[in-house]
């Protein structure tokens, strides 16, 4: 599943120092001033998965593959992106592009570090984000009423429904609100997405503060963990500059570095979680002798579908699902262990997969 995260905020808020970090490479460059970044970087990131590494070591796997993520690094917005100022048109349709957003809020004091609006104001950052993308969504919104209501009055039953979801998110624009803050039904949810609205998206908060907050954050991380709350949404604390040091450090450099500054793991660790979470996914394994290997599955997928994600053919095919619980695995030193006692379930085609299950597809194309 190639799923896309945007890293989204002002210039000069520490997105490409974070991006950087992320991919550990120095593949976006980190400049003080606005537009350092014009092109859009992505950069293909493992999700944190401890359990795949226990899960090799019981089924002696030769190889070990995480599931991935995908972060975008996209040009800093300014006021007045929504009407193409700076590089506005540019960033709005890079964002549309991804799956979800990540806000970055700068949380530290740097004087070296220019602010494009002369101030320290997460808060006032935010906003000014959140609004420019209500005004692209409120423009793109009002281009298309008209014409769906000419269609929907000759009996075009599709473009009524458009109609009516389109006017729902102009309700909560107008209001002052994302879109994402519409309730939406499950029958509408694929409808809703074709409109591609910016503030439809879920949304995380990223305070990036200095070193000395990276364990506990500041007074201005605490703002934006309010403004999430408010949001019904999630923050995490980051020092970016941290942690851009901590990635270019060996493993067992790493824990030493990290217990001295009081953290347990990285906090792009709880990033990339918290991303993965955002999307609504979970994960699966298959292990055995060649590999042992993570997979993306929506919450709720069914085995079949489960299956798709492997090969489409699996997924036509499908008979059923051999599956053991992850706990199950470990401890019963894997599948024989399992079977033996009587862990190993046979499941066919209405289970819903759960987080963590160990699973053998069998199929006939």
């Amino acid at each position: 599943m190639a799923l896309k995260v945007a890293l989204v905020g002002l210039p000069n808020v520490g997105k490409s120092t974070l991006f950087n970090a992320l991919t550990q490479t120095a593949a976006a460059q980190a400049a003080n001033y606005p537009f350092c970044t014009i092109e859009p970087n992505v950069g293909d990131v493992a999700v944190p998965e401890p359990r795949l590494e226990e899960l090799a070591r019981v089924a002696g796997s030769k190889e070990i593959i995480p599931a991935r993520i995908n972060f975008v690094d996209v040009a800093g917005l300014v006021r007045g992106a929504s009407k193409g100022e700076g590089l506005g048109n540019q960033f709005l349709a890079n964002i549309r592009d991804c799956d979800a957003v990540a806000f970055v809020a700068r949380c530290f004091e740097d004087d070296d570090i220019t602010h494009v609006e002369g101030r320290i104001d997460p808060l006032s950052d935010l906003e000014i984000i959140e609004t420019e993308l209500m005004l692209a969504d409120l423009e793109s919104l009002e281009k298309r009423v008209v014409n769906l209501d000419k269609r929907a009055r000759t009996g075009d039953k599709e473009s009524a429904n458009t109609l009516r979801l389109v006017k729902l998110a102009l309700d909560q624009l107008n209001e002052g609100r994302p879109a994402r803050a519409a309730t939406i039904g499950p029958e509408d949810l694929k409808a809703w997405r074709m409109l591609q609205l910016l503030t439809a998206q879920p949304a995380l908060y990223v305070a990036n503060v200095d070193e000395g907050s990276a364990a506990d954050g500041n007074a201005l991380s605490a703002q934006v963990a309010e403004r999430a709350a408010r949001d019904n949404a999630k923050s995490v604390v980051i020092s970016a500059r941290i942690e851009s040091e901590i990635a270019m450090l060996d493993p067992e450099e790493r824990g030493e570095f990290l217990e001295t500054i009081g953290l347990t793991e990285p906090g792009l660790n709880r990033l990339i979680r918290e991303a993965y979470a955002l999307l609504g996914l979970q994960t699966y394994f298959t292990a055995g002798p060649k590999e042992a290997r993570a997979w993306t599955i929506p919450v709720g997928a069914t085995a079949p579908q489960a299956a798709g994600v492997i090969h489409t053919d699996f997924e036509k095919g499908f008979i059923r699902a051999e599956t053991i619980a992850y706990d199950d695995y470990v401890k019963l030193n894997g599948e024989a262990g399992a079977r033996d006692a009587g862990k190993l379930k046979s499941e066919g085609k209405e289970y819903v997969v759960r987080d963590g299950d160990v699973m053998n597809f069998r199929f006939n194309v």
